[in-house]
């Protein structure tokens, strides 16, 4: 502990009450007080505001800059001035506490056992969730899942070479992040990245954007235009969804890849670049390789280095993480109170099946926060493709915590059913049909329920 003040005549006092339960370190002025924090490290910090701040200096500024020097450290004040609103005013300027002199040192040795316990199980916590979170992703990748520990194992490993890598997975898995991932984890980090969806280009503008062009060299080429290969050059270019490539342009890709060159159209000599290329794509390239849709020997030059980006179903245990990191995200984002799933609910989207994966769950993220009023989403507010695609237990959708009447509700039904059958038909033979039972029966039933079935629209 680092206790801060001039006054001698209180030194002899401090050492006896406090001397048995802490371990005391003196500053007699504000230089040798930023020196022993800078030292020494202590966990706590009592500092006598009257004695130790220059007078007519900003107390609350004062504080800030101590709590700037140590952030982790637990700051009691203590002073005899009475100042509006002292206390709210020094705790908001990084004080944990702020005691109105004069205090026992007793009472003040028993505040300080309490408050550092308190404040070194917050540091652990803290620190615990920081470790927890740092497991649980990595730079905007989130998943704390075994097959997203050994993607990041695998992102980690290719990151530091310059080696091609081909990134796979279903769509929505998350391949330019994964990309976005390596590329920051490289040297080649802070120079330029060109991500580039081969899918959503024209193809009549395909080579134009990839390659550039010269001014003139074709018809609405007004200006010489850079190529987004030429633009990733000292960088990264990221080409998603490769597959979509048509052949001509997948051998004028290969060449640059071979020859570290590149030719803009209408340019009469090639230039030397400098990139590193990563591929993305859903696509079967072997099937396609072996159906003549995709080179074969430009499918070795980008696949270098495979990597695997699993399926969300495939991931347990990340939808609750994913779901509270967008949650989050997009209730600060629209001003609303923070929302939360219900277990029942939480269960239900974890059993889904997910076939648009990461993308697909924060679409419905996003849809919730803003829609659901209130801060629990529960199963109600779950749209009915996922309720009943999932495979969770469906008790609570059949039977709501305040139960039903069985025999309404099955009314319910057989009318709803009735009158479906009968609008589509145009009469009651047709419905019966369409509903797999006799004539009689139907005629019965539209008794029994008082539907007349002519009139029916």
């Amino acid at each position: 502990m680092l206790f801060a003040t001039s006054d001698d005549g209180a030194l002899p006092e401090i050492g006896q009450e406090l001397a048995s339960a802490f371990f005391i370190r003196f500053a007699a002025d504000s230089a040798a007080l930023f020196q022993s924090l800078s030292e020494h490290k202590p966990e706590i910090l009592v500092i006598d505001l009257d004695t130790i701040v220059s007078p007519g200096a900003d107390v609350f500024a004062y504080i800030e800059s101590i709590r700037a020097a140590a952030p982790h450290i637990y700051l009691t004040a203590i002073s005899r001035t009475h100042l509006k609103n002292a206390r709210t005013r020094t705790k908001k300027a990084g004080a944990d506490e702020m005691l109105q002199a004069p205090i026992g040192f007793p009472e003040l040795r028993d505040h300080l056992l309490e408050a550092a316990q308190q404040h070194r199980k917050r540091l652990e916590a803290k620190q615990l969730r920081g470790e927890l979170a740092q497991r649980n992703s990595l730079c905007d990748m989130i998943g704390g899942s075994e097959p997203m520990q050994r993607l990041y194992e695998t992102i980690r490993r290719v990151a530091s070479s310059n080696s091609t890598v081909l990134l796979r997975g279903e769509s929505g898995t998350g391949k330019e992040l994964a990309a976005r991932a390596i590329v920051d984890l490289s040297p080649r980090r802070g120079q330029p990245f060109i991500s580039v969806n081969c899918a959503a280009l024209p193809e009549t503008l395909m080579e134009s954007e990839l390659f550039g062009h010269e001014k003139g060299a074709f018809t609405g080429a007004h200006a010489t235009h850079h190529g987004q290969i030429e633009l990733a050059d000292s960088g990264t270019l990221f080409l998603d969804e490769i597959g979509s490539l048509p052949l001509v342009l997948q051998s004028k890709l290969l060449r640059v890849l071979q020859e570290k060159t590149v030719q803009r159209i209408g340019a009469k000599t090639p230039h030397k670049i400098d990139f590193r290329l990563i591929s993305a794509t859903n696509d079967n390239l072997e099937q396609m390789v072996r159906q003549g849709q995709f080179r074969e020997d430009l499918f070795y030059r980008i696949c270098v280095i495979p990597v695997a980006l699993p399926p969300l179903r495939e991931r347990e245990g990340d939808i609750p993480l994913l779901l509270n990191h967008y949650l989050n995200r997009y209730c600060t984002a629209g001003n609303l109170p923070l929302k939360h799933f219900s277990p029942e609910a939480l269960q239900v989207l974890e059993s889904s099946a997910w076939p648009g994966n990461v993308r697909e769950l924060e679409n419905l993220a996003q849809r919730l926060a803003l829609m659901v009023d209130g801060e629990t989403i529960s199963m109600k507010h779950l749209p009915e493709k996922v309720l009943y695609e999932s495979t969770a237990n469906y008790d609570e959708i059949l039977v709501p915590p305040e139960g039903l009447d069985l025999e309404d509700e099955l009314t319910r039904i057989e009318v709803a059913y009735l009158l479906a059958a009968l609008r589509r038909a145009g009469g009651k033979t047709a419905a019966a049909a369409l509903l797999h039972i006799p004539v009689e029966k139907m005629k019965y039933l539209c008794r029994k329920h008082s539907i007349n079935g002519d009139r029916v629209k």
